[in-house]
């Protein structure tokens, strides 16, 4: 049965080279990073080398890199510890955010009372900048944690307005960069964002390792106790081998960029004509400008078709998403998209459709031909 996978802003396959770097730190490198005999030196040399090569690929320094286990654990790190120890007071964010950062807000209301604000949400997704700046105009220690590409519909946040109006009301700004950390370019010294999360298995590397950027003196502190890894910011023995597959991984992302960047957007264009022409009244949920590998389309199916349609396709061997794949398993609509919708498009079934590189539009007419069939 033919395979094809579709569902990369889930998760993406590792490169060829990213497993062959992960075998080698396996089988050659298995020392301790904190210990002080040879296996451990070259462990730690390792180690430190990805941390450079993760740096550069954002234009910081060695020193503002960490290391974590996910995306979701850089999330949490970051809004913790400003509320806990840089007296954060209020946090503003979106009720489309990935649950990886509107729980843990949440979280911090109950636990510490802080005053938590969403900013509007437009009708293709993106965010009310006005709005923004009127939130801002109070005088209180604020956090704005605002996604840079939302994991369901691709609207892609413009983060040099966002750091303008932050910066203009003394506001600490984070951003989930999980969707685009490896798929954009992101220049941390021209755009000064105070941290941001990523998350290797989005960009072709491991899953169970990410990385959180943390500014030189924010002030933050650990999320996690336990020994001196980290320069004390992160208890807990590195993964080097996880680590050093995520540089290498980074690394190819960002020198085949601009190739690979624009096969997609063809291949993403082409989905959306092919779509337009079996389904004249589908309708591409986000800005037409959204982010290039993402597309989230309402199809004009009757409820007893859209109740099977995610299994019907996974019978003839597709893989895709019906919004979040973090939602999958769920009987409640997506809170992504219910801000979104209208009552009428959110009973009709809508799918994620994601691509990457390996893609082929052979996979985009098999997808359409088993689309149309049903």
């Amino acid at each position: 049965m033919k395979k094809v996978y579709l569902d990369n802003a889930s998760t993406t396959a590792i490169r060829p080279e990213v497993i062959q770097e992960i075998t080698r730190l396996m089988t050659e490198d298995y020392g301790n990073p904190s210990s002080t005999h040879s296996f451990g030196r070259n462990a730690k040399s390792a180690l430190e080398l990805a941390r450079k090569s993760i740096a550069k690929q954002l234009n910081v320094v060695g020193s503002e890199i960490f290391f974590t286990s996910s995306g979701t654990e850089a999330n949490n790190w970051i809004l913790r510890s400003a509320v806990r120890d840089l007296q954060v007071k209020r946090i503003i964010t979106t009720k489309i955010e990935h649950h990886a950062v509107l729980y843990p807000v949440l979280a911090l209301q109950n636990e510490f009372g802080i005053q938590v604000d969403f900013v509007n949400i437009k009708s293709d997704g993106s965010i009310d900048m006005t709005h923004l700046a009127e939130l801002l105009s109070q005088e209180v220690k604020t956090l704005v944690s605002l996604m840079h590409v939302n994991n369901e519909v691709g609207v892609v946040l413009d983060l040099e307005r966002v750091v303008t109006i932050c910066k203009e009301h003394n506001a600490l700004f984070h951003s989930d960069t999980v969707q685009s950390v490896g798929k954009t370019e992101i220049d941390l010294k021209a755009l000064p964002i105070d941290f941001i999360s990523a998350s290797a298995h989005k960009f072709h590397g491991p899953k169970g390792i990410g990385f959180a950027f943390i500014r030189k003196n924010s002030g933050l502190q650990p999320l996690l106790l336990g020994g001196e890894q980290e320069k004390g910011m992160r208890g807990g023995t590195e993964s080097v081998y996880q680590i050093a597959g995520m540089a290498k991984a980074l690394e190819m992302a960002y020198a085949s960029l601009e190739v690979e960047r624009a096969a997609i957007l063809d291949l993403k264009r082409y989905c959306v004509s092919q779509l337009a022409q079996v389904f004249p009244d589908s309708k591409v949920i986000g800005s037409e400008n959204g982010f290039y590998n993402i597309i989230n389309v309402v199809l004009p199916l009757p409820e007893d078709k859209a109740a099977m349609l995610l299994f019907h396709l996974d019978m003839k061997g597709i893989a895709v998403s019906r919004g979040s794949a973090c939602q999958s398993g769920s009987t409640s609509a997506s809170h992504v998209l219910t801000e979104i919708l209208s009552s009428d498009d959110l009973a009709k079934p809508s799918l994620r459709i994601s691509f990457s590189h390996y893609n082929t539009k052979e996979d985009v007419d098999y997808l359409i031909e088993v689309l149309a069939a049903v």
